[in-house]
This record gives structure tokens, sequence and C-alpha cells, in this order.
């Protein structure tokens, strides 16, 4: 019986071939290193400069709103001091600004850092340039008893030239919506008046630098003879 040889099958050239073509569609190009940089190309940014502008006294007063404004006639109420020698007296409002150029400004508290280092020294010391401009009464308001209010007046070691209001039941601040609550405060303050500084004209408001809460920027005597 005739025997049937299988053709050898070239195994070896096929296999390189096979693999030659699997490590073509398996292994990916690497782009040339020219190509590569493109992609790591650092991103520029464009920055501008910009200043902020500050604003004026004006628009931070308009932007803090109370029941107060310019242009209004200061509300009635009582207020009261110790005068140098004497028992302890009261005082309207309109006795205060009645045919008078009053300026007035509020303080959170007697004996407190600001309103004891910079916010009543510098009415003092400005009280001679003030009346120049024709000021006839400077008055600090603060929601302390009278007792606290003279007691503040010793220790500061100053004469007439600023005269220590007590708003002790803190009525007139009240009417002005200028309230502030310190409730919160770890001193305990509780409610007492935001900082101010106005200027009226037979009881009418000429001018009103009302801060924000007890900030000290707008309320100084200096801004007070700037606008006089």
């Amino acid at each position: 019986m005739a025997t049937t040889t299988a053709p050898k099958l070239a195994t070896s050239s096929l296999s390189s071939t096979y693999t030659s073509r699997l490590r073509q569609t398996t292994t990916p190009r690497i782009p040339s290193l020219a190509l590569a940089s493109s992609f790591y190309t650092p991103l520029r940014l464009n920055y501008r400069r910009t200043t902020l502008k500050p604003r004026s006294t004006s628009s931070i007063s308009l932007s803090i709103s109370a029941a107060i404004s310019v242009g209004d006639k200061l509300p009635e109420a009582t207020l009261s001091y110790f005068p140098p020698e004497g028992d302890l007296t009261t005082l309207t409002v309109s006795e205060i600004t009645k045919g008078k150029k009053a300026v007035l400004f509020a303080v959170p508290g007697a004996f407190t850092p600001t309103c004891s280092q910079k916010h009543l020294p510098g009415f003092i010391e400005k009280a001679g340039e003030l009346r120049a401009k024709g000021v006839d009464t400077i008055a600090c308001v603060s929601v302390n008893d009278a007792f606290v209010m003279k007691a503040w007046k010793e220790k500061l070691g100053f004469g007439d030239e600023v005269l220590l209001l007590s708003d002790g039941n803190g009525e007139f601040t009240k009417a002005l919506g200028v309230e502030l609550d310190l409730r919160d405060n770890p001193v305990g303050l509780g409610v007492r008046s935001r900082r101010y500084a106005l200027l009226a004209e037979d009881g009418v408001v000429k001018v009103l630098n009302l801060e924000e809460g007890g900030a000290f920027t707008i309320s100084s005597a200096e801004d007070m003879l700037k606008a006089l």
C-alpha cells in the first residue's frame, strides 16, 4: 500500500511573520521627542494687575443704615452729666443744639481702648480748631451712666473742651437707630452705641459720619474739621 506523506509546513517562516505583525499591531508608537514636548508646553496665563480704590467717606456712610440721616431733625431725648462743680444735671437735645452749631460724637463705651486713647482725645485736642470754625458745643455721648462718665473725665484729666453726656438708658441711641449689640462680647458690654460723629445746626443734621459697629475710620475730629 502506498504511504501518503503530509507536506511539511514552513512553521518557522509563518511564525516569524505572525510575530512581526502582532508586534506592529500591539506595540504603540512613541512620538518623537519634538512632538511629545509640544503636549507639555506650559500654559501661559496673562495676569492683569488691578488696583482697588478705597471708598470715599460718603460712600461708606451711605452703605451703613440708621434711623437718622443728613437733613433730619435730631430726636428729642434727655441726657445727663456732672458739671465740674455741682450735682447731677440733665440736658435735652434741643437745649444742646437749638440755635447752635453742635458736634456730637458717640463712643461704644467709656474707658474702652480706642475711645480713651484716640476718639475722645482727638476731639479734646482739636476743640479750639472746631470752635474757630463756628462750632458752639462739642459733646461726647455714651451709653454709660453719668457717674462712669464723670470718672472717665477725671481719669483723662481734661477741662471743659468736651462735654461728656450720659445716655444711660440708651434712649437717644435707640431714637437715632444706632444701637450696637455687644451682649455676646466676652467683656459683657450689653447694648451700646455705634461710633459716629455728627454736625447739627439748630438741631438739623448737616454731617453724619457713622461707623460700622465700633470701627474708627471716619468719625475723628480731623474728619469733622474737613467737613466744616
